[in-house]
């Protein structure tokens, strides 16, 4: 006995969305990963260090205590387990990234990508640490309370214009 048509569709939709859904996570992963290995080249070839991943950690684990914005977070005391939380948040943050990018852009774009768009749109994430994250860690709107706003300017963008790069790449991957 075969399945009623519907029921047939049914499943194949669920499964689309599944794969869907997988390759998000991984297009997500993988932009996260060339914003990390763009971040270590800009450490090697210029000197720029990168950020410091371990500061989202200790951020995130002062929040159950009601606290989430710090004058100068690099002065707060260390959170035990602040790195290892600090790099879970940042996958997560990039995979949540790709799968606003990918609702954005479409399916259709994930089984044909165009760099266009996933490179707009890294450099557009750049709101996040410009508008959030710096402004809460005691840095200012765009790092403009840092020692070197430029330079931490220039960093946040070209590591999220890489998360772009990255996007495409991966699509391409697993497309």
């Amino acid at each position: 006995m075969s399945l009623p048509k519907a029921e047939k569709w049914r499943r194949y939709s669920e499964a689309m969305i599944n794969i869907l859904i997988v390759k998000t996570i991984l297009i997500g992963i993988g932009a996260t990963i060339t914003f990390d290995l763009w971040a270590q080249l800009l450490k090697l070839l210029f000197k720029i260090p990168p950020s410091n991943i371990c500061v989202v950690g200790r951020w995130l684990l002062y929040m159950p205590q009601g606290i989430f914005r710090h004058s100068n977070i690099i002065k707060a005391p260390e959170k035990r387990g602040e790195c290892l939380a600090g790099w879970i948040a940042h996958y997560m943050i990039g995979i949540t990234l790709a799968a606003v990018f990918v609702l954005i852009a479409g399916d259709r774009w994930v089984m044909n990508p165009t760099f266009k768009p996933a490179f707009l749109f890294g450099i557009v994430s750049v709101a996040a640490p410009f508008f959030i994250m710096q402004p809460a860690f005691g840095f200012g709107f765009a790092a403009s309370k840092t020692s070197n706003p430029l330079q931490a300017r220039l960093r946040s963008l070209l590591n999220h214009a890489a998360f772009g790069v990255g996007l495409y790449l991966f699509a391409l991957l697993v497309k």
